[in-house]
């Protein structure tokens, strides 16, 4: 079992940045990669960022490609999301993910264990 827990959300104006940590513990061996999923009011969850733990191998959507970056800490078992230029459009809660097997994709319905989610939210 594998446990998540997501900090650093919170409200901010367009334009701010904002840094997000996602500590796992517990089975964290056994992780593949680890990532990052956002969910507006009435929308669907959306992919956000990936890396892969090894390796440390990124992956971004176009919405937020060169504005995210997510990166990780091995020996502290964390991985950070830092969001700049931000902007309304991104207010959403965002869930950390964790992934035990070798995907080549990452859609959320692959995702094995999920953080609680913390808020974000951007003001005009």
């Amino acid at each position: 079992q594998v446990h998540l827990v997501e900090s650093g959300g919170g409200l901010v104006q367009a334009g701010d940045s904002l840094r997000l940590s996602c500590a796992a513990s517990g089975r964290t061996f056994s992780s593949y990669a680890m990532g990052w999923f956002r969910q507006a009011p009435g929308r669907e969850r959306e992919f956000v960022a990936a890396i892969t733990w090894s390796r440390g191998n990124t992956n971004y959507p176009d919405s937020v490609k060169g504005r995210f970056t997510i990166s990780r800490d091995v020996a502290k078992n964390t991985v950070y999301l830092q969001m700049n230029s931000l902007k309304p459009g991104d207010t959403a809660v965002y869930y950390c993910a964790l992934y035990t097997q070798t995907i080549l994709v990452f859609t959320s319905a692959r995702v094995d264990y999920w953080g609680q989610g913390t808020q974000v939210t951007v003001s005009s």
